[in-house]
């Protein structure tokens, strides 16, 4: 049958066609649909699994802040594998056990270890104490100073090289011989003079370990503090070995000792015999070479002075006419100088100077050209600079210096 010249099969046909082509649209939109929801169900999968995991940690971490907290303790003795005697923090010694997960080999006398509050069982070995503020004393870079940058001091940097920078450059020229090189050496002199700069220009040419400490650091507020740091700067001084330990203000806890009742004074003189027993005690020092200055010997204990602890005492004079003119050459060799620069007059103009109040002279100097906008700096800028540094009252000024020399005699 025929309706409008088109059959009804056909009408069917392309009706049954229509339909397909809808259901197979919405079957692809269904598919979409569950492809998305299927990526949406991963994704709430991982979130979940990734919240779980985050709570667990914070409940463990709830946990680990609900734990009470362990006291530090030392081991006195080891009675046998399981008990041992260990002295609280508090003070008291007690007789306890220790777990299973500490190994045996590391209880030993002296270690430090964790207790439980309760029990006081041992339950882990803590490592060494290291003091920072003694391991922040180690010098890691070499300091920018040379034995050509002192002047005047030929004979002191000879003597600084025998008893320090040899026996660690070339140790077998004493095994040759059979001779014990000194152990420490001690700078004495006007402040200035070059104390300091000697023992930069050791550690640098040296590829020994250098240590620094200023005298007044050891000086503690608490009893026992200073000593304690005595004793980990020379441990850590031999487990850095070859090194040099420079003690610079060694007054600062070497005074002589006298006994005026505070309590101040008596933990200085802790300090200071920890000192003497670590520098000549029982233990060998090792490769350790020991420098120390001061400006103030006559002030130093006896004990330290003998043989054995500063087998070598060096003398930082006041330089002389031919080394105050050697120090200005040195200070003024990267400046721009104009012609008629007399060194010999100005070392003549600077009688009792120090090396230190030369190289401020010199920068003084420099200052002067810079303010007047000058491109190189002449004698005006340099004989203004000395009336500026060392002041007009010459005759006073060497009355001290004379008076400061009684104390190097």
């Amino acid at each position: 049958m025929k309706s409008g010249g088109v059959s009804y099969d056909e009408e069917y046909s392309r009706f049954l066609q229509d339909k397909l082509r809808q259901l197979e649209e919405a079957n692809v939109m269904l598919r979409d649909r569950l492809e998305k929801i299927e990526q949406e169900g991963r994704y709430y999968q991982e979130m979940r699994i990734r919240y779980e995991r985050e709570i667990k940690r914070l409940r463990a971490e709830l946990e680990k802040l609900r734990t009470p907290p362990l006291l530090v303790g030392t081991v006195v003795n080891v009675i046998d594998d399981k008990k041992v005697v260990v002295r609280s923090s508090t003070g008291p010694q007690f007789v306890v056990t220790y777990t299973q997960y500490v190994k045996s080999t590391d209880i030993v006398p002296g270690a430090r270890v964790a207790l439980n509050q309760q029990s006081l069982a041992v339950v882990s070995v803590l490592p060494t104490a290291k003091d920072p503020f003694v391991h922040s004393m180690e010098v890691i870079e070499s300091p920018e100073v040379d034995y050509s940058m002192i002047g005047g001091l030929h004979d002191q940097i000879e003597e600084i090289r025998e008893v320090v920078e040899l026996p660690l450059t070339a140790p077998e020229r004493f095994e040759r011989v059979g001779v014990e090189p000194p152990k420490g050496v001690l700078l004495i002199g006007l402040p200035g003079t070059g104390k300091t700069l000697l023992a930069k220009a050791v550690a640098r040419r040296t590829s020994a370990t250098f240590i620094r400490v200023v005298g007044s650091e050891l000086v503690q507020k608490y009893i026992g503090e200073g000593a304690r740091m005595v004793r980990e700067l020379f441990a850590l001084a031999k487990e850095k070995a070859p090194s040099i330990l420079f003690i610079d203000e060694i007054d600062a806890i070497a005074a002589r000792r006298v006994e005026d009742g505070s309590s101040g004074e008596r933990e200085v003189q802790r300090t200071l015999m920890q000192l003497l027993a670590e520098i000549d005690g029982f233990d060998s020092r090792g490769n350790v070479r020991i420098i120390g200055a001061t400006n103030r010997p006559d002030i130093l204990d006896p004990a330290l002075l003998r043989p054995g602890r500063f087998d070598r005492v060096i003398e930082i004079p006041v330089p002389d006419i031919e080394a105050r003119k050697e120090i200005f050459r040195i200070h003024t060799s990267r400046m721009k100088l104009r012609r008629g620069i007399d060194l010999e007059r100005l070392a003549a103009l600077t009688e009792g100077a120090t090396g230190a109040e030369i190289k401020a002279i010199a920068t003084e100097a420099g200052m002067l050209a810079v303010k007047r906008n000058k491109r190189s700096v002449g004698m005006d800028e340099f004989e203004q600079a000395i009336k500026k540094v060392i002041g007009n009252n010459q005759r006073a000024y060497m009355a001290n210096v004379k008076e400061m020399g009684v104390m190097f005699a």
